[in-house]
């Protein structure tokens, strides 16, 4: 194998070093094409090395056909001279070249992958630098579109996980005007797929996509769209220099993207990066409101997650949304105090219920739900709650009847708060008490139990902070018990000797005597 890659490369060297230096020999371009079809890793790699040379040189000294490409056949029976003739029919070897590559995006080699795209990437470059394309009008701009959406297309396969490759490819996103025709050409790639599978969802594509286009990372003001791979004469007049066509490009992409069904898990990853990475770089983020209300009605995790995005739309872009409130009151179950994204949601509810202006009745049925559920929730998670309802009760004094009801029993025989009541208003909360903290009082973990006496004493005007509590976990609530010191208790008791007592004290002196 190893002498098979070193006489493949010695004919590649010899068959590069003959068709630069004369046109003679332009032939010889057919052995190092042939080369990159071949089963060997080795002989492939040396190949592509040698056409990125070879035609690299022939891109900078102008020696393809620049225009409207001519079929092969025709050029040769044409009134062409033997200059465009020579260029004409390189030029169809630069296309069967640039073919391979991309078919080679595809080998099972990453080595292969990688080297063929970084390639594609050298003759972006060049072909931005030296056109193959003539310009349409004086001082008009050219970019090798065509050759970006090529490798785009072959980024995002429908049936190979491509990740770790355009891992690769996202330092060139750093490029403003690779970073633009790459979002267009996604977009574009997007709605023609999608429209053969009549909006199936393809898992495999879809997570591609993902991959790629969240890994834009877009500019935030016109000032730094100033990094571009392609220089153009009136740089300042050309429409990618204008942040709010990046804007434009950024929302048709995502919006295509989002408007047909996704896989669970995708869901879970868009809403996640949503209001930081999404929304703020849209033109019209109210156009998302579609894709969160589909997310919501999904239920579980998700639905907590699109309600974040709603929450950003209503409060940053007045987006009227009337059943938020009852669409998160809808979210406490029993799950909320044992899923993965428990830290994130009882953020988000802090936030949403931070509003001094919201109706008693309202704050009181989510004190009153978040109780009932807190009777089987795990220590860590009460050690949370307990503090989260006592801010709920600072901010909103009127709720405080749930612990205090004046002139009420102490003791109500039933309880009038209605669990299973969807409506908030409807759930009679404010004519119920806060039994179930009392009823945690008697917890056998010692915190959870002091903790709910709390709600015994008049509470402080200041907020605890709870941010610190949204992540404690289980283990290490068990670490902080075993790291506390354990102080000498004082008990009060005869210290027992022996098995029976004074019966063996006489043994004792019975066997010293003898």
């Amino acid at each position: 194998m190893a002498q098979l890659g070193q006489s493949a490369a010695a004919a590649l060297a010899s068959s590069l070093e003959s068709v630069l230096r004369s046109r003679g020999s332009a032939n010889r371009v057919f052995e190092i094409l042939e080369l990159l079809q071949v089963d060997e890793e080795d002989v492939i790699l040396c190949a592509i090395r040698t056409c990125s040379r070879l035609f690299g040189t022939l891109l900078e000294r102008g020696e393809l056909f620049v225009g409207q490409l001519p079929e092969e056949e025709t050029s040769l029976a044409g009134n062409y001279n033997a200059e465009d003739k020579y260029k004409i029919w390189m030029r169809h070897r630069y296309n069967s070249c640039v073919n391979c590559l991309v078919e080679l995006m595809g080998h099972e080699s990453f080595q292969v992958k990688e080297l063929s795209l970084v390639t594609l990437m050298k003759f972006v470059e060049l072909e931005g630098k030296y056109p193959l394309v003539k310009a349409e009008w004086k001082g008009s701009f050219r970019f090798p579109r065509e050759l970006l959406k090529l490798v785009v297309e072959n980024l995002i396969p429908c049936e190979e996980d491509s990740s770790l490759l355009i891992s690769r490819f996202q330092e060139y996103l750093e490029y403003d005007d690779i970073r633009y025709f790459v979002m267009k050409a996604v977009a574009e790639n997007i709605g023609q797929v999608m429209q053969k599978t009549q909006k199936v969802p393809l898992p495999v594509y879809q997570q591609n996509v993902f991959s790629l286009i969240s890994s834009i990372s877009m500019p935030s003001q016109e000032s730094e769209v100033i990094n571009f791979m392609v220089k153009q004469a009136n740089q300042e007049e050309w429409k990618v220099s204008n942040l709010k066509e990046h804007k434009r490009a950024f929302e048709r992409m995502w919006l295509g993207f989002l408007k047909h069904k996704l896989p669970n898990g995708l869901y879970k990853k868009v809403l996640v990066i949503l209001h930081d990475s999404i929304l703020p770089h849209l033109n019209e983020p109210t156009l998302m409101i579609d894709f969160l209300t589909v997310a919501y009605d999904i239920g579980g995790a998700i639905s907590l997650l699109a309600l974040n995005g709603l929450f950003v739309l209503i409060h940053q872009h007045n987006l009227e949304y009337p059943d938020f409130y009852k669409k998160l009151y809808s979210l406490l179950d029993p799950s909320i105090y044992h899923v993965k994204y428990r830290a994130r949601f009882f953020h988000l509810a802090d936030l949403f219920l931070s509003s001094s202006h919201l109706p008693a009745y309202l704050v009181a049925a989510f004190i009153k739900r978040l109780s009932r559920l807190a009777l089987t929730a795990p220590p860590q998670a009460l050690l949370m709650v307990i503090p989260f309802i006592c801010n709920l009760f600072r901010r909103h004094p009127a709720c405080k009847v749930l612990v205090h009801k004046p002139g009420g029993s102490e003791d109500l025989s039933e309880d009038p708060y209605i669990m299973d009541e969807e409506e908030p208003s409807e759930s009679r909360a404010l004519e119920s008490s806060l039994w179930e903290l009392q009823t945690l009082q008697s917890h056998y973990h010692p915190d959870v139990a002091q903790a709910a006496a709390v709600v015994n004493q008049s509470l402080s005007e200041l907020e605890d902070d709870v941010s610190e509590l949204l992540e404690l976990s289980a283990y290490e609530l068990f670490d902080r018990e075993l790291k506390k010191k354990v102080t000498s208790v004082p008990l009060e008791f005869e210290q027992v000797r022996g098995l029976f007592g004074k019966k063996d004290d006489l043994f004792a002196e019975h066997f010293a005597l003898e």
